[in-house]
C-alpha cells in the first residue's frame, strides 16, 4: 500500500511489505520471565521498555521483526550490506537479520541509474576523513552531471549490444556502470537490528544517500514501534 512505501531521491524508494509485533510485544517478550503478560501500553509499560533500552536487555527487541523491499543505488545498497555482516560476526550484535537481492544473472530489467543533478554534488570535507562537505557551484555539477549521463549511455549502448549478440546476461552487466545502477533487494531485520542501522545511518556523518533512505526506514518503523525505536534510539 502506498501508505507504506516512501519515495527516495530520484528513482527509489522504501517499502515496509510486512512486520511482527507491536510496542507491546517487547514488554511482554521480557514478562514471559514472571509468567505475566500485559493487555495495553500503558506508564508502566512503557518504563519497562526505557529500562530494557537504557540497560541495553536487547534480547526483548529481537522477537518484533520489520520486512523492507528497497530500491536504490548500488553504492547505497553495499553500505546497507555492511549491516548484514556486521550483524551476524560483530560480538553482541544481533543475527536476527535476512538480505535477498535481485540478481542481473538472471533478469534484464530496465537498468535505472542514479545521476546527480546539477546542484547536488558536494565537495571533499575539510575536518573529516570520509563523507563529503559544502555543495559545489552548479556551473561545476553540471559538467558532471553531464560527463556522468554520457558515461552511463556508453555503457547501456555497450550492455544492450552485447545481449543483442548473445552474451549471457551475467557477462554482458559488466558493461554497466556499477555504483549508480539501481538494485531491488528485500531486507528484514528485528527492532533490534533496525534501531542499530538507524543510529548509525542517520548520523550527520553518513553518507547522505544512504542518511535520506534511513530516515525513510526510520518513519516507517515508527509507523509500528513508535515509543520502542524511540528508546531504542534515545539510548
Amino acid at each position: 500500500m502506498d501508505k507504506y512505501r516512501i519515495p527516495v531521491g530520484d528513482h527509489g524508494y522504501v517499502y515496509l511489505k510486512d512486520w511482527m509485533g507491536t510496542d507491546l510485544s517487547p514488554v511482554n517478550d521480557a514478562k514471559v520471565s514472571f509468567d505475566k503478560e500485559s493487555d495495553e501500553l500503558g506508564e508502566r509499560e512503557k518504563r519497562l521498555i526505557d529500562y530494557l533500552a537504557k540497560h541495553q536487555h536487547t534480547s526483548p527487541f529481537r522477537h518484533s521483526i520489520l520486512k523492507f523491499e528497497v530500491y536504490a543505488p548500488l553504492m547505497v545498497a553495499r553500505q546497507w550490506w555492511k549491516h548484514v555482516i556486521g550483524s551476524e560476526h560483530g560480538e553482541g550484535f544481533d543475527r536476527m537479520t535476512a538480505w535477498n537481492e535481485s540478481s542481473r544473472r538472471y533478469i534484464t530489467e530496465e537498468p535505472t541509474f542514479h545521476i546527480p543533478g546539477e546542484d547536488a554534488w558536494r565537495s571533499v570535507p575539510e575536518n573529516r576523513k570520509q563523507g563529503s562537505g559544502a555543495d559545489l557551484p552548479k556551473e561545476v555539477g553540471a559538467e558532471y552531471t553531464k560527463s556522468l549521463r554520457n558515461h552511463v549511455e556508453e555503457g547501456l549502448k555497450l550492455y544492450e549490444e552485447a545481449l543483442e549478440n548473445g552474451v549471457c546476461p551475467e557477462q554482458a552487466r559488466l558493461f554497466l556502470p556499477a555504483y549508480g545502477l539501481y538494485v531491488r533487494w528485500v531486507w528484514t531485520g528485528s527492532l533490534q537490528a533496525i534501531a542499530h542501522f538507524l543510529k548509525l545511518r542517520l548520523d550527520e556523518a553518513a553518507q547522505k544517500e544512504i542518511r535520506d533512505y534511513a530516515e525513510a526506514v526510520e518513519t516507517l518503523a515508527k509507523e509500528k514501534f513508535p515509543y520502542s525505536l524511540e528508546a531504542l534510539l534515545k539510548y
